[in-house]
């Protein structure tokens, strides 16, 4: 067997395995959720009625439910770019449009984004107005659903266009150490975004208040002091206008950095609880949780770019994923397509980091404001956004990004 047979097969069998993987995780989540559906965990049965819990429930099983089906879609998708020749296609019709190699990645990629959009719109659309609708989350009106689509189309071109093409200047001119040029572009453009979204890209989409509440915002600034944290401004973001979920974050670095709290929190949750979230979201500044993550992005990066790098040099890389011409940008595309199937297996690797830091985190919080109210907080917000209190532990294990709620409740409760 070559070389090509070697990876097509491997292709497919990984494309097997995640699948059944990612749809047994999935179903033995809404199962398990579904087998507690009548029965409050004790630590919760003071603060969430039994119908609380029910509709948490009942969310998570139709959200699963959905996912299944998104997860099938995708499977079909990626079925029909690669064995089933669409990329190549697209490729094809490119070559015969366009003379350079550049012209030829935007058109494609500008393609292959717009048909994306256009297979995805049945499912968000189905998603906001039917599953968030139906659980009382939903705000938004076809209206602002669709002047945010154009607002992004409009952006992804601003920003996109002048990106990929300085990409693919890259891969093409700067002979076969290009993978570490284009790895350092991308980092810099990264900051850059980071940089320049809370001034001018995230004002676009909502509107931005100083925080007028005087007692919480002196409570606020008391903390801040106490742990030695500097920010841009404390701001209320008219999160409400499109769902009822709550949530609050930091955003921007250096003088840029700006704390954010969504409308929809500050009406649920006290003084003191708010302050106790942000106790908890200063743990992670604290900890350079921002950084380390920021730093492992950038490291996994440079990993993707000398893979690339390495895969771009072989047509069979190109021919084993069901690609006949060697190109610049069906490089990127096909890593873009491919690489979740040989790293899906990382997922559980990241989630438990990821966790360990919001431990960390929750101590900080216990320690400069008070545990209970943070306990209190998030229990409200569980309430508030139907969470549900009892996820599948394999399935939490592999992909939560926070610890459960039983689990992260009786950690505060012993500090």
């Amino acid at each position: 067997m070559g070389i090509i047979q070697i990876f097509t097969t491997l292709f497919f069998i990984l494309l097997i395995l995640k699948s059944i993987f990612e749809f047994y995780l999935n179903k033995r989540n809404e199962n398990y959720v579904l087998s507690h559906i009548n029965n409050v965990p004790e630590d919760f049965k003071n603060n969430i009625s039994l119908e609380e819990h029910q509709k948490a429930a009942k969310y998570t099983s139709v959200k699963s439910k959905f996912s299944r089906l998104t997860m099938g879609i995708g499977i079909v998708a990626l079925l029909v770019w690669l064995p089933l020749g669409l990329l190549d296609n697209l490729d094809f019709w490119a070559r015969s449009l366009l003379e350079t190699e550049i012209s030829r990645g935007l058109f494609v990629f500008g393609m292959f984004f717009l048909i994306n959009l256009i297979l995805g719109l049945p499912q968000k659309l189905y998603s906001t107005f039917v599953i968030e609708e139906k659980f009382g989350f939903n705000k938004m009106t076809p209206k602002l659903f669709f002047g945010d689509m154009i607002k992004q189309l409009v952006l992804s071109a601003i920003i996109g266009i002048p990106f990929l093409y300085v990409l693919l200047k890259i891969i093409t001119s700067l002979g076969d150490l290009w993978w570490v040029y284009a790895w350092a572009f991308m980092v810099g453009f990264q900051f850059l975004m980071i940089l320049i979204y809370p001034t001018f890209i995230a004002p676009l989409f909502n509107k931005f208040s100083p925080l007028s509440d005087v007692e919480l915002k002196s409570t606020i600034e008391k903390l801040l002091k106490k742990t030695g944290f500097e920010s841009n401004g404390l701001f209320v973001m008219d999160a409400s206008k499109r769902s009822s979920h709550g949530n609050a974050y930091f955003t921007g670095f250096g003088k840029s950095k700006r704390i954010v709290f969504f409308d929809t929190i500050l009406k649920s949750l006290t003084p003191p609880q708010v302050e106790a979230v942000l106790a908890h979201e200063l743990g992670h500044f604290k900890h350079k949780h921002i950084y380390k993550m920021l730093a492992m992005s950038v490291l996994s990066s440079l990993v993707g770019f000398f893979i690339i790098g390495y895969c771009y040099k072989s047509i069979d890389f190109f021919n084993a994923h069901f690609i006949s011409q060697k190109s610049s940008y069906m490089a990127l595309l096909l890593f873009t397509l491919v690489s979740p199937l040989y790293t899906f297996f990382l997922t559980p690797i990241f989630s438990i980091m990821s966790r360990k830091h919001e431990y960390e985190a929750d101590a900080f919080a216990a320690k400069h404001s008070n545990a209970n109210d943070l306990i209190t907080a998030l229990v409200n917000l569980y309430k508030e956004n139907a969470s549900t209190l009892t996820p599948d532990p394999l399935f939490s294990k592999v992909y939560h990004s926070h610890p459960p709620a039983l689990e992260r409740i009786k950690f505060l409760k012993s500090l």
